[in-house]
């Protein structure tokens, strides 16, 4: 039988994967999951939330939806991210609801830095007399990486795709590159693109490729993202410019950014190491003498390769199709 903490770091893994179901409709909020659980014998879900679109309602509200006046006793409440402690003009403060509903715990993933609650939604919980167990999650910290990263270091984050062959081209020497990849790994873009708050191509890929940059699966139309281009150019139509990667951090309502391309718009955020993380999907094709994947970074001699180690960690790997994607997390 399952110890009591491996019971909740599982249950807690549920509660952050529906957490994703919130993402990116949820912007300017974080995408919270939570999960209503009755029963000791044999426990069951008896409710669940995330995070609606545009912020509001909040994972828990929407859990507990039908349990006030404590319809909730006896349950467990397992929420990915503290129930925040400040009302709004748009709902009451979740731990005030928490309360209201009476379950006998709850099990918080992460401790939210918002000032506004930073461990006052636990305290008032507490108060209430209602048990109170803080996991330090790390499913519920993966699922929250977004809104860490902003409130850690005040910008979106970073997340970097390139789609190369074997030997690390990104097109032919004419700039040729549709297709690299094939179908399954393009789906498999296009879902990630879903996740995010907005899409940024180099100046010279947009005037190239003129790319979409839409979100083209069934169903997920309405989640594409809000198009940005790197440029010191004129402003096309339909899109929002910056001129330099640290301008980010001035992308109001943005929690994600997928840069996409080219290798020069590449190249500059990882210069700037404003990458958190890292989305290489490998082709099993050989191009030769094609554009490389990146420009400069700006690394030289042995102290410049020394300093390239150490920066990288291997997460997810999967086959799509016959091609194959790594993700790599910045260790900071």
């Amino acid at each position: 039988m399952a110890a009591p903490a491996d019971t909740d770091r599982e249950w807690m893994a549920a509660a952050a994967r529906l957490a994703m179901r919130a993402r990116p409709l949820c912007r300017p909020n974080p995408g919270v999951g939570a999960l209503l659980v009755s029963g000791e014998g044999s426990p069951r879900v008896a409710a669940r939330g995330w995070t609606r679109e545009g912020g509001r309602p909040h994972a828990e509200a929407v859990a507990l939806d039908g349990y006030a006046d404590g319809g909730a006793t006896g349950m467990t409440l397992y929420v990915t991210l503290e129930p925040c402690a400040h009302a709004s003009k748009r709902g009451r403060a979740c731990c005030d609801v928490v309360a209201d509903a009476r379950p006998a715990r709850v099990v918080i993933g992460q401790r939210d830095p918002d000032p506004r609650t930073a461990g006052e939604g636990i305290a008032r919980l507490e108060r209430e007399g209602i048990e109170v167990a803080l996991l330090d999650d790390p499913a519920s910290a993966a699922s929250l990486a977004d809104y860490f990263t902003l409130r850690s270091r005040g910008r979106p984050r970073v997340t970097l795709k390139l789609a190369l062959s074997l030997d690390g081209c990104i097109a032919l020497a004419d700039g040729t590159s549709r297709w690299i990849t094939g179908e399954a790994a393009r789906a498999h873009v296009h879902a990630m693109r879903a996740r995010h708050d907005a899409i940024l191509v180099g100046g010279a890929t947009w005037r190239a490729d003129r790319p979409r940059l839409d979100v083209r699966l069934p169903g997920l139309g309405e989640r594409s993202p809000r198009r940005l281009v790197l440029t010191r150019g004129v402003q096309p139509d339909g899109v929002t410019v910056i001129n330099e990667p640290a301008a980010i951090a001035d992308l109001e309502g943005a929690l994600s950014l997928y840069v996409e391309g080219g290798a020069g718009a590449a190249a500059a955020f990882l210069s700037a190491d404003l990458v958190d993380e890292l989305h290489l999907y490998r082709a099993p094709v050989m191009i030769g003498d094609g554009l490389r994947a990146l420009g400069s970074l700006g690394l030289g001699g042995a102290e410049g390769l020394e300093s390239a180690h150490g920066r990288w960690q291997r997460g997810m790997s999967c086959r799509l199709g016959s091609d194959m994607f790594t993700a790599y997390q910045r260790i900071r």
